[in-house]
Parts: structure tokens; sequence; C-alpha cells
């Protein structure tokens, strides 16, 4: 009596094979969308680095005129 053996996948087939599955099931923004999420994305950024310079920036006065 012979044992059938079912041949196990490679550990690295089967990881590429089941996220090529997810990566069909994304759901991704149109061109128009990636950019504007983007642009949104730097001008909030480029917002918020000017708001914590300029908060440093009072805050290192503050500094200096107290300790002088």
């Amino acid at each position: 009596m012979a044992k059938a053996t079912a041949k196990k996948e490679n550990a690295i087939i089967k990881y590429l094979k089941e996220t090529r599955a997810e990566l069909k099931k994304v759901n991704w923004p149109s061109r128009q969308e990636a950019t504007n999420l983007t642009l949104i994305v730097i001008a909030v950024t480029t917002f918020m680095a000017l708001l914590l310079g300029l908060i440093d920036y009072i805050f290192a006065k503050l500094f200096e005129l107290i300790l002088g």
C-alpha cells in the first residue's frame, strides 16, 4: 500500500499567489484621485511644517528674552 503524497507547494510561491489575489481585490484610486490626494498631503505637510517652524521661532525668541 503506497501512500499518495501530495506535493507541498513552495511557501514563497504560495505567498506570491495569495498576494496577487489580494491585490486584484483592491479598489485602486483613479489617476485624478491619486493626484488630488497627493496634492492635499503635500499642502497639509507644508502648512504644518510652516506652523511648527513659526511656533518654534516664537518659543526660541521667548526663551531668549527670558534667559537674556
